[in-house]
């Protein structure tokens, strides 16, 4: 018996989805097709319908465990094919998978999106660029007008009426049981059609691949996440229409900014000597050019300041403004230190020493090693050091008692 996956389908997700999953999944179709956000879109609103009702069977287990067994058919108790389907669904949605409430011809539906991520770096997104996009779609086979054929030699199949599927019994007990399962006539197309009589393009599939490609305008100040939308672009067939093509923006790490918003962070490094005395330092931004910025003597720049260039940030899309650049500050110190004349200068040019504390003449007179910082336990590492809970540098031991 073929398995019955319509369901998960409709909340795209695999049959062995967890309960956790259907939730994640759900939730995510219906924040984007709730008729709060589509009014007027009534299309939207009966996939709204849909995936709730699919929702709701999927994360019932009893509910689950039964249409994964035997379908829709087993969770409605009998029936007589896609009618008793559709009475179902009608229950579920509040409309009909099948069109809504009494049996009515089927409009023609619409093709998944087809949705692809396109890497763009910062400088990109700060100067704009265009990329041209190759992709591969499905549409109608011109050759046969979509009919899979020559002209007539299409006939609906006599097996299942031409719905693809057929009602099946089975005896469980005292119970006959029915389910649906697909056609072996016509393996579920629904129609029948002699080899010869095939076209010779398609294959008889009504359908081929063809190739585009599309011009990817990237706007100056878009965003990590971002989506432009091709209308019309994708995947169509007879009764289907075309959905549309989405390329999703991912924005690439940059090795000197990082963007919040419309600002952008860099972090600068600068001697002592410039911290304390002035000097300058160069900036290049994205598009290549280069600010060059003064540091006034006897301004003072201490590590983690942050200073700000106005209106030398990001782009903002549509609008003729930047955001800020935004600079952090590293100072570079010596490697080593100054000794008696070079002490005695620099003394006399630094503030007076302050010292830090005062101690009795009988304090014990101590010297300061050097560590590694990752030596330095955390409250994780507590129970895996000495009993005292401190790791203790290489070649330290502990006085003995």
């Amino acid at each position: 018996m073929a398995v019955d996956t319509k369901l998960y389908e409709l909340l795209q997700v695999q049959v062995t989805a967890t309960a956790a999953e259907i939730k994640k999944a759900y939730r995510k179709l219906a924040l984007r097709l709730h008729p709060d956000k589509n009014p007027g879109n009534h299309e939207a609103a009966d996939q709204f319908k849909e995936v709730t009702g699919a929702y709701e069977i999927l994360i019932d287990e009893e509910k689950r465990s039964i249409y994964d067994q035997f379908g829709l058919e087993g969770l409605s108790g009998g029936g007589a094919g896609a009618g008793a389907a559709d009475d179902l669904f009608s229950q579920f949605f509040g409309g009909g998978m099948f069109g809504g409430g009494p049996r009515r011809p089927r409009g023609p539906q619409r093709s998944k999106d087809i949705v692809h991520a396109i890497k763009v770096t910062l400088a990109d997104l700060y100067n704009g660029k265009t990329s041209k996009m190759s992709l591969k779609r499905t549409v109608t086979c011109t050759a046969c007008a979509g009919r899979g054929g020559k002209e007539g030699s299409v006939t609906s199949c006599k097996g299942c009426g031409g719905s693809g599927v057929k009602v099946m019994a089975r005896q469980m007990g005292p119970m006959i049981q029915q389910f649906q399962t697909v056609c072996n006539d016509c393996q579920g197309a629904g129609e029948i059609m002699k080899e010869k009589d095939r076209c010779t393009v398609c294959k008889g599939k009504k359908t081929v691949q063809e190739s585009k490609m599309l011009e990817v305008h990237i706007d100056k100040g878009m965003r990590n996440g971002q989506r432009i939308t091709f209308e019309g672009e994708g995947d169509s067939g007879p009764n289907l229409l075309a959905g549309d093509v989405v390329f999703v923006i991912e924005e690439q790490p940059n090795a000197v900014f990082e963007r919040r918003g419309n600002d952008l962070i860099t972090h600068v490094e600068l001697d002592l000597i410039t911290a304390l005395a002035g000097g300058s330092f160069d900036v290049q931004q994205l598009d290549g050019e280069w600010y060059h910025i003064n540091i006034p003597e006897g301004t003072v720049i201490k590590p983690g300041d942050t200073k700000l260039l106005p209106d030398k940030g990001m782009p903002v899309q549509r609008l003729h403004s930047y955001g800020n650049m935004i600079i952090m500050f590293d100072i570079k110190f010596p490697e080593t230190g100054y000794t008696g004349a070079d002490a005695d200068t620099l003394r006399k040019l630094l503030p007076p020493a302050k010292r830090l504390s005062v101690s009795p003449d009988a304090a014990e007179e101590v010297e300061l090693i050097d560590v590694d910082p990752s030596s330095i336990p955390n409250d994780s590492a507590m129970d895996d050091d000495d009993e005292d809970g401190y790791a203790r540098p290489e070649g330290v031991q502990c006085a003995s008692q």
